[in-house]
């Protein structure tokens, strides 16, 4: 009897442990689409979403704080001056009721040594006194390539003679002087170191430049 009873009680919980298997299987299987709802991937961040994602973050840069933008003076800048001719450079020219010694001193050269010819010959004459002044070899000053002895002949004494710096001859001297320092117009003879009239013949063994006006040009 005993053993009919053992028997029982080990099917009744061999079938227990059937049925609880099977209903923890069917609860697992009906609970797996509930949490596949409510769970999402997180999806993986490319390299392309991780650049476009620091573009879209203003970045202040040091330059963005602590550089104050360019300040241009547009009130007192002085435009260079535009003209189709030298005639008409010369004519934008205000004669200015003083002038530095250096430009007083190219000028003087000009009317000296040009007076009278066109104002292509009277900047060629200004081109020689700057390119001596810049060679090395002359005087480091405009006045001082004028004065060096021997070489202009206006100079006598180590002085120049007196200008009627009310005449029209001095106010295109000095528009020239200004032009030429300025580099505002090209002349044939630039690089020009010396120069002769054309009545003399001196015999120099230089390049020849241009001759303009009353006088010929060397380098």
């Amino acid at each position: 009897m005993s053993t009919i009873i053992k028997a029982a009680s080990m099917a009744a919980v061999a079938i227990y442990s059937i049925a609880t298997l099977t209903f923890t299987d069917a609860s697992a299987a009906f609970a797996s689409p509930l949490i596949a709802d409510m769970i999402q991937p997180v999806p993986a961040q490319t390299s392309e979403d991780a650049v476009s994602s620091d573009l879209d973050v203003p970045v202040e840069t040091l330059a963005d704080a602590d550089t104050d933008p360019l300040q241009i003076d547009t009130q007192n800048a002085a435009p260079p001056l535009k003209a189709e001719s030298l005639t008409q450079l010369v004519a934008m020219h205000d004669h200015p009721a003083q002038i530095d010694e250096e430009t007083r001193c190219l000028a003087g050269a000009v009317y000296f040594e040009s007076k009278g010819e066109t104002l292509n010959g009277q900047l060629a004459v200004a081109k020689v006194v700057i390119a001596r002044r810049d060679s090395g070899r002359f005087a480091n000053s405009l006045c001082g390539v004028v004065y060096q002895p021997s070489q202009f002949s206006f100079v006598r004494g180590g002085k120049m003679p007196a200008i009627p710096t009310s005449s029209r001859s001095w106010s295109e001297a000095v528009a020239i002087a200004q032009i030429a320092l300025n580099d505002a117009w090209e002349s044939p003879v630039e690089g020009a170191l010396f120069f002769h009239a054309r009545h003399v013949s001196p015999g120099w063994r230089m390049q020849r430049l241009a001759a303009v006006d009353n006088h010929i040009f060397y380098r």
